[in-house]
């Protein structure tokens, strides 16, 4: 890995210049060390391909940006390099749905 100020892993995609996510283009497993911005920074879940990673920390209730728009907030504190998803990402215009006990995509009867 380059170690240049500055330099981002080449496996993260930064979309827009204002965005404070970075979207994995390959797997990347926990534990695995990636550059964001000039600083090496381990992973502590592994982040899927297409995921989103946090770019920089970011504090409870703020904004998430992707293609330098508003895509939702952080519902807690997020370090840099934490993988950005519906555990700690909600939605600010459509609900969120998860497999979780007691949501449905569709009612079932």
């Amino acid at each position: 890995m380059n170690s240049s100020p500055g330099h981002t892993d080449a496996r993260l995609i930064l979309l827009a210049p204002d965005d404070n996510c970075l979207i994995a283009a390959a797997r990347l497993a926990a534990g695995e060390t990636v550059e964001i911005e000039g600083e090496r920074v381990t992973l502590a879940q592994t982040i899927e391909l297409g995921h989103k990673i946090a770019r920089r920390a970011l504090a409870k209730d703020e904004k998430v940006l992707r293609y330098g728009a508003r895509i939702g907030h952080v519902t807690a504190d997020v370090p840099r390099g934490a993988h950005l998803h519906t555990h700690n990402l909600e939605s600010d215009y459509l609900p969120t749905y998860t497999h979780d006990a007691g949501h449905e995509f569709v009612p079932h009867r």
